[in-house]
């Protein structure tokens, strides 16, 4: 039966270019899971863009003397070109810098506020007199209260996780001056987080499909206690606060930006001329999956959900997938360090499937994973190369040199092909369990075992040498071959989906690779159909680029 299927995908900040750690720490592993589930015949809506407000985007526009939209506009161009470049296949990656996002997220602020889950108080924020103005969160560094982390952020601490206000921070100091900030009283919005408390431990309990990480930090996260959260900030860039005498505020970009799930399905369904689809995804049974990071665990799994709660009328995530770090050669990326494999340097010097199936195999999905680039290179040159293009390059090779560069008739297949077979769909279904539980490296390690499995065949039936001897035997063999190669092609598909798709064509097909779903069919391969001539799927790479690329990421 078809399924409706949300793929949320976390909204990056509009500051800077995307670096590999959150390749594979969230849209990566979302464009697996959205490619299968569109093979499959599933109805998906696959949905992010850029966080274009919140102070990341000012503090950046101010080091650079220009505007937060020309900051914003900037990354957003780069955005879609990456993922363009990388095969991440949104459906809509927009922007939280539109009118129908602002429409939507002032629609819940006000909905919630006549509901009474948004309330009016004063608060202390930290003054800064030298630059004339209130310090919202990033706008503040500090000391953290719960780790004592010497540079946590006044939204966050990236060391142990925790929301924070910046109140909370010890030995405050402005981000722009230095200089120590003064505590001042001034008016905002409020969250009531605390009335859903109850009622998110209850429902998170609930959700034994989660990865236990995620389930675990959740429950964590809200035995500590759910306190009320403000939802303004008096800052000038950002969506507008919809209530007479609060032009000077603007509605704070961790609630406003969790809200871009709803409004780019809403924008999605206008730009089709659609303008009730959205209601699909969000109030039918349809599921919804989140893709994010484990820093964004609690706005996912605490935050929006209550948000949803209080608004009335929306589904709550399905599941919450969150990945844990990828490391870089043992360290933390870094952005202030500029320790990272930035996404446009990579897709300007390499193609975009090994990278693909680098981080698929080292997806950090219940602990801290590691990216190195000697790893890199060998798991092209060992795995692409030499196990999953070796198999590929000489089983069409030798068809295309001896049965008239057309695919081969079999004879009666004998038990140890007819076992390949059997295995090769027994994979097949495997890889698509895993995938639906998100468990993507095991998927991708069962389709390489599959590739593994077919190269000891060939070894054992030896079809460059039987060609010799018993060309029925050999024109068994690489039918066979050749048919789990075609099986290969769509398991390896939502990993690596540029070389399926020339894989596809080098099969002899002329139509597109999706036409035929997530399926096989053993017997899809008809005798006697011409085929191209083959080419490598993958290129092997020099070793000297490990230590010249681990130079430039120390640089």
């Amino acid at each position: 039966m078809t399924e409706r299927i949300l793929v949320a995908v976390a909204w990056p900040y509009a500051n800077g270019s995307i670096h590999l750690g959150q390749v594979a720490g969230a849209y990566l592993p979302a464009d697996i899971f959205a490619r299968y589930h569109r093979l499959k015949g599933n109805q998906v809506l696959m949905v992010s863009g850029s966080d274009a407000h919140g102070t990341p985007v000012t503090l950046t526009a101010e080091s650079q003397g220009v505007t937060p939209e020309t900051i914003a506009s900037k990354y957003q161009s780069e955005f879609v070109d990456n993922w363009k470049r990388l095969g991440i296949d949104f459906d809509l990656f927009t922007t939280t810098h539109t009118q129908n996002h602002a429409s939507v997220a002032q629609d819940i602020f006000l909905t919630l506020y006549k509901k009474g889950h948004i309330y009016k108080d004063s608060m202390l924020q930290p003054y800064c007199d030298g630059e004339g103005r209130f310090l919202a969160d990033r706008y503040v560094e500090g000391t953290c209260p719960h780790c004592n982390y010497e540079n946590a952020r006044g939204d966050q601490c990236d060391n142990c996780g925790r929301t924070l206000d910046p109140e909370e921070l010890g030995d405050m100091r402005c981000k722009i001056c230095g200089d120590s900030p003064v505590i001042k009283e001034t008016e905002h919005f409020f969250l009531k987080l605390s009335i859903f408390e109850e009622q998110l431990i209850t429902w998170i309990r609930e959700q034994d499909h989660w990865r236990p990480n995620v389930k675990n930090f959740s429950i964590g996260y809200l035995e500590g206690g759910l306190h009320d959260r403000a939802i303004t900030r008096d800052i000038e860039w950002g969506v507008p606060v919809p209530l007479p005498g609060y032009e000077s505020k603007r509605i704070y970009v961790w609630f406003e930006a969790v809200i871009g799930y709803l409004s780019a399905v809403k924008e999605a369904s206008q730009n089709i001329d659609n303008p009730d689809l959205w209601r699909e995804f969000w109030q039918n049974d349809s599921k919804s999956y989140y893709f994010m990071g484990k820093d964004n665990i609690p706005f996912h799994t605490v935050i929006w959900p209550a948000m949803l709660i209080g608004y009335g009328g929306l589904n709550l995530p399905y599941d919450v997938p969150a990945n844990e770090y990828l490391n870089l050669e043992g360290m933390q990326f870094s952005t202030s360090r500029n320790w990272a494999v930035w996404l446009p340097d990579y897709l300007d010097k390499y193609e975009p499937d090994p990278i693909r199936y680098v981080l698929a195999s080292h997806m950090p999905e219940t602990s801290d994973s590691d990216f190195s680039w000697k790893e890199y290179v060998r798991s092209n040159n060992e795995e692409l190369v030499a196990t999953y293009g070796n198999l590929i390059n000489r089983v069409l090779a030798l068809v295309y040199k001896n049965f008239d560069h057309s695919i081969p008739k079999p004879a009666t297949l004998e038990d140890i092909d007819l076992a390949l077979l059997e295995n090769a769909e027994c994979q097949l279904t495997n890889v698509a369990q895993d995938i639906e539980l998100c468990h993507f490296r095991s998927a991708l390690q069962s389709g390489m075992a599959l590739a593994r499995e077919t190269n000891k065949y060939l070894e054992t039936q030896a079809p460059w040498r039987t060609i010799k001897s018993d060309r029925a035997k050999a024109s068994t063999t690489l039918w066979v071959a050749m048919s789990v190669v075609n099986c290969l092609k769509t398991i390896m598909y939502p990993f690596i989906p540029f070389s399926s798709k020339t894989l596809h064509e080098m099969l002899g097909f002329s139509y597109d690779l999706e036409t035929d779903g997530w399926k096989w069919d053993r017997n899809q391969l008809k005798p006697g159909n011409p085929i191209p001539q083959p080419r490598p799927l993958f290129t092997k790479l020099d070793e000297s680029l490990v230590d010249s690329e681990s130079q430039d990421s120390q640089q």
